[in-house]
């Protein structure tokens, strides 16, 4: 099965201050702010949660077609992906603008104040996702994950027009969105993807019960955090996947992302439902154990014990023929 994954891709700017915001304000000048906060560390870490998909199935060894749209600077950015084995031939350089940039700040308490520039993921739209499913050689599925919305619905309107199955992942958006737009994403999807909050905000502002939005879709995969995931038919529970222990837990951003990495290649492959979640919330506990979404490179051998401690030998021993991973 050929996947496609059409999604956000930017830069991460993180910075942290060496004190705490809250001793910065003034309660009574809070109507006129004007602070800038000297920091002693910045990164620059690369992701989006298109590229951070593609990346991960990448280093699973299975070939994906990145979709989306980037900014003139995506140059060092795009050797990199493609280096690590994402095809990256289908997305589209706007010379104007900057590729989409997350800018943040970390205090010691943990608390952030960050931006978001969107940049040239707002010409996602532009794209069509018809043609270069022709130019490409076509695709079987296409994960079609937080970007810039309009483009999300262009995206899933051509995919059902091509005959594409979509797996519907609005994650970040979902916010953003109005309930018509959300039911045009998962309508008829052949996977949905979410954590369970978003499980919550997608009854809320679709008005379908959650029965409702498990009649129209073909499988549904909730994450649940430490508690791991939950894979459900509109015929009931068919799977639920403890997560794997994160004693070396660094940094949670990334985890959602490589799970879908590692669920969909598993699925590609011929996976069942719940080995493929296995490789998945494996990928996802390598994921939040390192500082950056794709700053990892995957240790295989390490992969398959720690697969294999969680899960037992015999779904290691699958995953790893299956996925050639030895």
């Amino acid at each position: 099965m050929r996947i496609a994954v059409a999604g956000s891709i930017a830069t991460d700017i993180l910075m942290t201050f060496p004190g705490r915001f809250k001793d910065q304000f003034l309660e009574e000048q809070m109507h006129k702010v004007s602070l800038s906060f000297l920091v002693d560390e910045l990164v620059v870490h690369r992701g989006g949660v298109g590229a951070n998909i593609c990346y991960g199935m990448a280093q699973l060894g299975h070939p994906s077609l990145l979709i989306g749209s980037v900014g003139a600077d995506f140059a060092e950015y795009g050797a990199a992906l493609t280096e690590a084995g994402v095809d990256v031939s289908h997305v589209r350089v706007c010379e104007n603008v900057h590729t989409a940039r997350f800018t943040c700040t970390t205090d010691l308490d943990a608390n952030q104040i960050a931006s978001f520039y969107t940049g040239a993921m707002a010409e996602a739209r532009e794209l069509d996702l018809g043609a270069i499913h022709a130019a490409s050689g076509g695709f079987d599925l296409v994960l079609i994950g937080a970007d810039d919305p309009d483009g999300m619905l262009r995206h899933t309107a051509l995919a059902k027009a091509n005959g594409i199955a979509v797996a519907a992942d609005p994650s970040q958006q979902l916010a953003r969105m109005e309930g018509e737009q959300i039911r045009q994403l998962i309508d008829g999807a052949t996977y949905l993807f979410s954590n369970e909050y978003e499980s919550g905000l997608m009854v809320q502002k679709t008005g379908w019960s959650h029965a409702e939005i498990l009649d129209r879709v073909g499988v549904r995969i909730t994450t649940h955090g430490g508690d791991g995931v939950v894979i459900e038919t509109a015929d009931g529970i068919i799977a639920k996947i403890p997560a794997v222990p994160t004693p070396g837990l660094v940094d949670p951003t990334g985890g959602g992302d490589a799970f879908r990495a590692g669920y969909l290649t598993g699925r590609a492959a011929g996976l069942d439902h719940e080995a493929a979640a296995q490789v998945g919330c494996t990928l996802a506990t390598t994921v939040l154990e390192t500082v950056g979404t794709q700053e990892y490179t995957l240790d295989r051998p390490a992969f398959l014990k720690r697969l294999a401690a969680a899960y037992g030998e015999a779904a290691a021993t699958t995953a790893a023929t299956t996925l050639k991973l030895n």
